[in-house]
């Protein structure tokens, strides 16, 4: 006899048995991009979700990168980390590290069974996030360098007729740009970066000692030579007539660029997409000038951005799906979109090639800068990068110590030897922390 209670009750289990057997496995992805950025992430986890029904990536926003990584380090503490976790590069050191903590690229990849071809990949990006033995820590997600962008507007009505190539010549573009009634002649962001590390990679000067700090954790640092000094001097003194004008950390400085306020402005490539969006005038941008009183030409550019770090502690299934994931990512199609969107750069030749195939370049004149000034000689161990321990807190102190320059109340030599010597002491205090795991 039917019993239809029986039938209704085992129709149920099945079913229930069933959705939780083909249930996506869910891969949370933390990361630091906000505004149209962070649409364009989720657009790259929606896309690739879209093509298998096996992994869910879940994009989740955790404020910018100090938050992000801090929020990292304590949801693995309390065991609630995610599978992927968005880190700066200054962050480099601090999650080698934390070897218990990180699934390094290379292993992940290969434990699932996934290609991973390091060959494709630009050199100055991939080497920043390798070990000593070639080893890929981290995959490299969105990658930058700083660039001079410039208001051709405000180049023709001052009568600019090229854009600079010296610090000489950017002296020389501000004063007639102010003579034309604009109110700065240039800006710039994230200053340690693009005036500090940039300027001496550009330059072929050392941050630091120990190949600044890749060849071992007992490094001093050296960026308050004289060299860089005279530099920073030289800035400050510019402020009295708005040759330079500061408006702050970070990309805090961008509308004074965006607004027409100041003609030229420093700092990164993955500005392009703002730009666009908000300048009202015609706008350009070039490889950072040359300060031909250190160097004939220039070295090459450093990267900034940040990795994708992958966090221990989760399940081997979506390892698998994780795998899968930063093989879709690093793809060229992928790439290629998020570089023509953002500005960052394509990470792999391959999506260099796309973009130029699809005429990017050739109807945005200018936006391979980045990718020129990376590629512009081979690196040397003062401009592959750096791998300096509390480096995030660092660039803090590093920041407090210029805007004291900036405001007089100290001179360039005392508020860089000062950050010199305040680095020093958490350089010591990680290296300490360390040295039984090194």
């Amino acid at each position: 006899m039917f019993n239809k209670t029986i039938f209704t009750t085992t129709a149920l289990t099945m079913t229930l048995a069933a959705s939780t057997a083909f249930a996506a496995v869910e891969i949370q992805w933390w990361h630091a991009m906000g505004g149209t950025n962070g649409e364009r992430v989720n657009k790259i986890a929606s896309d690739f979700n879209a093509t298998q029904s096996k992994y869910k990536v879940v994009p989740v926003y955790k404020g910018n990168y100090t938050e992000t990584m801090t929020a990292a380090i304590a949801a693995f503490r309390a065991k609630k980390q995610p599978n992927i976790v968005q880190v700066f590069e200054v962050g480099t050191a601090t999650m080698m590290a934390a070897k218990g903590a990180v699934y390094p690229i290379e292993d992940l990849m290969k434990d699932a069974g996934v290609t991973l071809d390091k060959s494709i990949y630009l050199p100055a990006v991939i080497s920043y996030y390798q070990t000593p033995k070639g080893d890929l820590l981290s995959m490299p997600f969105n990658s930058s360098t700083p660039v001079l962008w410039y208001n051709k507007d405000a180049f023709a009505k001052a009568g600019v007729s090229s854009v600079p190539t010296t610090w000489e010549e950017m002296e020389a573009a501000s004063d007639k740009v102010l003579s034309a009634g604009y109110k700065c002649g240039f800006s710039f962001g994230w200053q340690s970066w693009v005036m500090i590390e940039n300027y001496s990679a550009w330059h072929n000067l050392a941050l630091g000692t120990k190949e600044n700090g890749f060849a071992g954790l007992d490094t001093k640092f050296t960026f308050n030579n004289d060299k860089v000094k005279a530099h920073i001097a030289k800035l400050a003194s510019w402020q009295k007539d708005k040759v330079f004008v500061y408006g702050g950390r970070r990309g805090d400085s961008l509308p004074k660029f965006t607004n027409g306020e100041c003609a030229m402005w420093m700092n990164s490539s993955a500005y392009y997409g703002s730009i666009k969006k908000q300048a009202k005038f015609n706008f350009g941008q070039a490889m950072m000038p040359v300060d031909t009183d250190v160097a004939k030409a220039a070295q090459n550019s450093i990267i900034g951005g940040a990795t994708l770090w992958v966090l221990k502690g989760k399940s081997k299934d979506s390892y698998k799906g994780t795998a899968e994931f930063m093989n879709y990512l690093s793809s060229a199609k992928v790439q290629a979109w998020w570089h023509q969107e953002t500005g960052y750069v394509p990470i792999t030749m391959p999506a260099a090639d796309l973009s130029r195939e699809q005429g990017f370049y050739k109807e945005n004149p200018g936006t391979d800068t980045a990718i020129k000034q990376l590629s512009l000689n081979t690196p040397t161990p003062n401009s592959k990068g750096l791998r300096f321990g509390n480096f995030v807190q660092i660039r803090d102190i590093i920041n407090e110590e210029m805007e004291a320059i900036w405001n007089g109340s100290k001179t360039a030599a005392q508020g860089l030897d000062d950050a010199a010597n305040r680095g020093n002491k958490l350089l010591r205090k990680f290296e300490k922390a360390n040295a039984k795991t090194n």
